[in-house]
């Protein structure tokens, strides 16, 4: 006899212990491990020089997008700040750095002209929460489901925004973010006065030629700082009166809930859902290309895992957003710069927020001098070079449908917004998709193989390809139903590889409107995993006996003979 629980004096777990169990289970692999930092003891030096060479590159590239957007270099510094450190704690990939970039400077731009720079603090809050509800949904993996040309469509389309969103600093003049970037470029370049947009527009070219001459002399030089101190010093030496970056804290301000006005709240609440969305494509995207990038030893960064990713980005933009801070994201351009540099855990994501925090409180005085037009060329050199032309070309050259969607969404991004860009790239790629699989779906006639007999010209094969699916069960269907003087119709099904319900119902139709022609239908190789589906819909019900379901074809057919001979001998 066994033992009870009582016997042997231990008591088995219940239903909710067990969903106790699962349920920390689940929460503790979005928690920090020390597995996050295995290998530290061998590459500590290299993390350590990796995030002060990312830390160096991401101080302008801050700077700038904190002013492009809107809300300041102060906020873009703070984001860097905070959210870079969170993220590289709590993200999901170890070499991942994070913090403000061009893509969501996009999104933000309309939000402030809407609603103020005091808005973007509780959109963070929003957007956060919602990038975290992502990834405990489990929806981190989704991202392996944008095409190629949609997001290189996108990344065009970004660029060629941020490029635009700095002529006004190019040219002196006092522009407001608006919603149609174009046009607000046109009015900032027509609203140009002399002998200012000379100025403006001789430091953005010195900064372009400098980050040229750096990176032509060596590609681990940072040409982005090099280019900000050289020209900042020459405008300081010229004298010229060009408007600068003006006063920067000296220290992190502390922490706060922003107000929650519940009017503001209703009329924030669809920008934190693009920006959310943002946020979780962009982060993913990164994070994806930064697993297969290869260090300077040749050696891949690593995995990542994506429902952390997205949890560690949204708390990552509620503490930027608690500390006045603006939505942050992982950003591909100092991410590869960590991997090039040689990082291979999260230290050296740490270490580059630091190096940001030591400029806050040791340098805020000298950062204010820098002008505003050094951080415009720097982002429209920057946006030149997140173009591919090779990867532009390799596109356009591929196939019509995938240039068609690379182009539409790029124009799609820049005209109106990049959300509705995805969405509609994501639309038209599934649409000529969809297409292409119908293309090759279809119906062939086939011949009896073997030697014919009298009444095989009574009997019909078809022989379905490919998927039948809603995109192909109408042409299907009707190919099959214009059939003449044929008594047996013997329908293949073992070379179907795709059957949704639309195309299990086309076959129902099929049958009903053969036999209503007298002409009996018998169907062969149903693959196992579409039997459930042909039985639920109603295919087999369909059938004029259940004996016409055959799993071979020399049955079917001689089943079919039978029929025809039968036929036969009711005509004589």
């Amino acid at each position: 006899m066994n033992a009870g629980p009582e016997a042997t004096g231990k008591a088995q777990p219940g239903k909710a212990q067990l969903r106790t169990a699962g349920l920390k289970s689940a929460l503790w692999k979005f928690l920090p491990s020390r597995r996050d930092y295995d290998g530290l003891r061998s590459s500590w030096r290299t993390d350590l020089l990796a995030g002060i060479t990312v830390g160096i590159v991401a101080l302008p590239l801050a700077l700038a997008f904190g002013v492009s957007s809107g809300v300041g270099a102060e906020a873009g510094l703070i984001t860097a700040v905070v959210a870079g450190s969170v993220a590289a704690i709590m993200g999901g990939s170890n070499v991942q750095v994070s913090g403000p970039t061009g893509a969501m400077v996009v999104v933000l731009a309309p939000v402030v002209a809407t609603h103020g720079p005091g808005s973007i603090a509780l959109v963070s809050l929003l957007a956060g929460l919602m990038v975290c509800a992502l990834g405990f949904s489990g929806l981190g993996r989704a991202v392996a489901f944008i095409p190629w040309p949609v997001v290189e469509g996108f990344t065009l389309g970004i660029a060629a925004i941020i490029f635009l969103q700095q002529v006004p600093l190019a040219t002196g003049t006092a522009g407001v973010p608006g919603h149609n970037t174009l046009l607000a470029a046109v009015e900032a370049a027509a609203g140009a006065t002399s002998p200012m947009v000379l100025q403006t527009l001789a430091v953005v070219a010195a900064v372009a030629a400098v980050m040229l001459v750096a990176s032509k002399l060596h590609k681990s030089l940072p040409a982005s700082l090099i280019a900000v101190v050289l020209v900042t010093v020459a405008a300081e030496l010229l004298r010229l009166d060009v408007p600068r970056i003006g006063t920067l804290p000296h220290s992190l301000p502390a922490p706060r809930l922003p107000s929650l006005d519940p009017a503001a709240l209703s009329g924030l609440l669809m920008p934190a859902v693009a920006i959310a969305s943002l946020a979780a494509i962009e982060s993913l995207l990164s994070a994806r290309v930064a697993s297969g990038m290869a260090g300077p030893d040749s050696r891949p960064s690593g995995p990542y895992s994506p429902d952390r990713e997205l949890t560690g980005q949204g708390l990552a933009s509620i503490a930027a957003g608690l500390f006045g801070g603006m939505p942050a994201t992982g950003a591909i351009a100092r991410t590869a710069v960590n991997v090039r540099s040689g990082a291979r855990t999260r230290v050296s994501a740490i270490v580059h927020a630091l190096v940001l925090l030591a400029i806050i409180y040791l340098a805020a005085g000298l950062v204010g001098r820098i002008p505003l037009a050094v951080l415009g060329g720097i982002l429209m050199v920057t946006a030149t070079r997140m173009v591919s032309t090779r990867t532009v070309n390799a596109i356009l050259r591929s196939t019509r449908a995938d240039a068609a969607v690379f182009v539409l969404t790029a124009l799609i991004t820049v005209a109106f917004d990049l959300i509705v860009a995805i969405q509609i790239g994501l639309a038209a790629a599934a649409l000529l998709t969809l297409r292409k699989f119908a293309s090759l779906s279809g119906v062939r006639r086939e011949q009896i193989a073997e030697k014919p007999v009298e009444g095989d010209d009574h009997i019909a094969i078809f022989r379905l390809e490919g998927a039948m699916f809603f995109g192909a069960a109408e042409r299907i269907l009707q190919e099959i139903s214009q059939v003449k003087d044929v008594q047996v119709a013997i329908i293949r099904l073992s070379h179907v590889r795709l059957l949704d319900a639309t195309g299990a119902h086309a076959l129902v139709e099929v049958i009903a409107a053969l036999e209503l022609r007298g002409i009996t239908v018998l169907l062969k190789g149903v693959r196992p995993e579409h039997l459930a589906l042909v039985t639920n819909v109603g295919v087999i019900r369909s059938l004029r006996h259940h004996r016409h379901l055959f799993t071979d074809l020399p049955s079917a057919i001689e089943h079919a003979r039978s029929h025809v001979r039968r036929n036969a001998g009711y005509l004589l």
